[in-house]
């Protein structure tokens, strides 16, 4: 084994290609908090986690004071053993955002360097459990689109060999979402998949009154009908309907899915690598699921998510939703409509290095880094 001798904190901001608009919010900037860390034997790991516009500045903060000095001594290999130190390190500020995604980006540059170190792909090291996932598409289903932009979206996924696509819903009347999504539809036919997500903007009674009149339109899932703190509204929504409930991007730890799973409240959980904290707990979701006999359909965060779908049995659908396409030199390969996880070393992604330079808004290192273009 090796110890950590050196690590860097960067901040690079992405603005997104699209405008992205749900019941609650836009999507304006992606701020992207970036850990590399060095060992002894000048292998680099590199891992990373995001925020939706606000906040990447403080992951940022919390990692430079709190987290890498930590990291300093550390054995890189005792994964597990780091993730839970620093938890506790930082305990106050947990169960919580801030520090989940702090952790994520550090937790995935372990990973990273894990597997670089033992020349294995990230879906082989964590699992092995097959090589390709079925894709459905995001970026053609906003909220603030109209029903023919919605349609000719649906109808261009579906030509790409995409097996669904996501809508949001959320419009100050149910008649409204229902236009939207049957104009869909209508053109798609009945052999293609729907998804909907209300972004956690609905009360539980709206929640049961529109699902009532989505399931005429046979939907593949509802997703954060309501605010993600809920077990029991969650819980009493799935009791009303046929219509599988998919919660998991807006919890930051395993018990909330252990509840949700335990209450029966969900029927899909879209656990995201860059909210749980980190890969570490990403697997065990992802187990834990299993034993519930319930898929993964990860949120977000697509190149990442790739080869942890890849890694376990139950993952069912991997969200196309390009997140780093502007700092990476090839996009992931798709074929027939399928994900195909890389056979690189490490976390399958092809950085370009030079444009993830010109993205920094933010660097500090913690002892002797070598060039950004030398890491993973």
């Amino acid at each position: 084994m090796a110890k950590i001798v050196a690590v860097e904190v960067i901040q690079a901001n992405l603005k997104p290609k699209v405008k992205r608009t749900d019941a609650v919010q836009s999507f304006e900037l992606q701020e992207t908090p970036i850990v590399r860390i060095v060992d002894a034997d000048g292998a680099v790991g590199l891992g990373y986690s995001y925020t939706i516009g606000t906040g990447g500045s403080s992951v940022c903060k919390l990692i430079d004071d709190h987290l890498a000095p930590a990291l300093i001594g550390a054995e890189a290999e005792e994964i597990e053993a780091v993730w839970r130190a620093l938890f506790f390190r930082v305990h106050a500020t947990a169960v919580g955002a801030i520090t989940s995604i702090a952790l994520a980006a550090i937790d995935t540059a372990l990973w990273d360097l894990r597997a670089c170190k033992a020349k294995l792909p990230l879906h082989r090291l964590a699992g092995g459990a097959k090589d390709s996932i079925a894709l459905y598409y995001t970026e053609g289903g906003w909220l603030h689109m109209e029903e023919a932009e919605l349609v000719e979206e649906a109808l261009n996924a579906q030509a790409r060999g995409f097996g669904g696509t996501k809508i949001k819903v959320g419009r100050p009347h149910v008649s409204e979402d229902m236009k939207r999504l049957s104009a869909v539809r209508e053109r798609v036919g009945d052999g293609w998949e729907i998804m909907t997500d209300a972004n956690q903007g609905l009360t539980l009674d709206e929640a049961i009154r529109r699902v009532r009149h989505y399931e005429k339109l046979d939907i593949a899932w509802f997703e954060e009908p309501i605010h993600a703190d809920d077990v029991g509204a969650h819980r009493r929504l799935s009791q009303s309907t046929t219509v599988p409930i998919a919660v998991g991007e807006s919890m930051y730890s395993i018990s909330q899915f252990k509840d949700y799973l335990e209450a029966g409240a969900c029927s899909i959980v879209q656990v995201d690598v860059g909210r749980i904290g980190g890969i570490t707990p990403w697997l065990k979701v992802a187990h834990m699921a299993e034993a519930f006999n319930v898929p993964v359909c990860p949120h977000f965060l697509m190149e990442l998510h790739l080869g942890l779908c890849c890694a376990v049995p139950n993952s069912r659908w991997l969200e196309y939703i390009p997140q780093l396409d502007l700092v990476t030199a090839s996009p992931i390969r798709i074929e027939n409509g399928r994900a195909m996880a890389s056979d690189a070393p490490g976390l399958g992604i092809d950085w370009d290095w030079e444009a993830l330079e010109r993205a920094v808004v933010h660097r500090q290192a913690h002892g002797a880094m070598p060039p950004l273009r030398t890491s993973g």
